[in-house]
């Protein structure tokens, strides 16, 4: 069904792909996006982004961009700063807020300097800082690379012997890697729509945590939308979330990943500024709750581009 203000859009570039390591899912985020804004009467384009894509953006004379591309070279600031050297409103986070929410590190460190809990780490840079970890996480503990997304190159590590290939595994991703002390408990996400906070999912899968294969190829998945939280605690949980979500400066719409221990406190995890977008995605799956369809979302998000 055309949208009444579709045309006011202009030419919208849908932009996916890319040539990080999160490219399949982006690819399949993008063309759901794609076909959502072309039902509601958008002159919407997929674009596979390449190196060359300053030139194509500038000879297709687009007048807004949709983002739907994962990890580096589309959700780190770089496309960002792009557009707006070119002066192309876009969706999502400005460049600090998509720079900042790709650095888990960075995350970290600024929710902490403002008193937001989140997992103490170690950053590894050698087999001595390796040795640091485990004397001061102690094991169970999560080893990431800080710049992936996906839960790519992240491995649970569960007994001593495990550390160093685990950190081998994420310093092949390329960038600083991290260690984490592992929360017990249940896994949530919270997506954030402008200044709402969506109904939240709480993720169980029987995997060691929600990793890449739980994520996109597993079946025995479990997301609970409505999550089972008790209303007051849901609510105080979504102002934790705005509060972390601002704090790295992401707008427009995101996610925010936490878990709750056994004593039903949240930990901050990660901050996720362009979340997939396929139709089993959880960012379409709270929009849904919240009697909103995927068309309206994709929508919403466009209209709340950057000018």
């Amino acid at each position: 069904m055309t949208h009444p203000n579709s045309k006011r859009f202009g030419k919208v570039a849908v932009l996916m792909g890319g040539w990080s390591a999160e490219r399949e899912i982006s690819l399949r985020s993008g063309e759901q996006v794609l076909k959502a804004l072309r039902a509601q009467g958008v002159d919407a384009h997929g674009i596979d982004v390449n190196h060359e894509i300053a030139a194509v953006l500038l000879t297709g004379k687009f007048d807004r961009a949709f983002i739907v591309l994962h990890g580096r070279g589309g959700e780190d600031g770089s496309m960002q700063g792009l557009l707006e050297t070119m002066a192309i409103p876009y969706t999502g986070s400005a460049v600090l807020g998509s720079s900042l929410g790709m650095d888990k590190l960075r995350t970290k460190q600024i929710w902490q300097a403002i008193g937001l809990a989140t997992p103490e780490y170690v950053v590894l840079d050698s087999e001595a800082a390796c040795a640091q970890a485990l004397e001061q996480l102690g094991v169970p503990m999560i080893v990431k690379p800080v710049l992936e997304g996906s839960s790519i190159g992240m491995s649970k590590v569960e007994t001593a012997e495990q550390l160093l290939p685990a950190w081998q595994l994420a310093s092949a991703c390329k960038g600083e890697v991290i260690a984490e002390r592992w929360v017990e408990g249940r896994e949530y996400t919270a997506a954030l729509l402008g200044d709402r906070v969506l109904p939240m999912i709480q993720l169980i899968t029987p995997h060691k945590f929600y990793d890449y294969e739980a994520k996109y190829k597993a079946t025995d998945t479990r997301y609970l939308c409505p999550c089972g939280l008790e209303a007051d605690v849901e609510a105080e949980f979504a102002t934790l979330v705005t509060k972390a979500f601002a704090a790295v400066d992401a707008s427009g719409w995101g996610r925010v990943d936490f878990m709750v221990d056994d004593v039903g406190k949240a930990w901050l995890i990660e901050v996720n500024t362009v979340p997939g977008m396929t139709d089993h995605s959880l960012v379409p799956m709270a929009a849904q709750q919240a009697g909103m369809s995927f068309q309206q979302l994709v929508l919403e998000i466009l209209e709340a581009s950057h000018v």
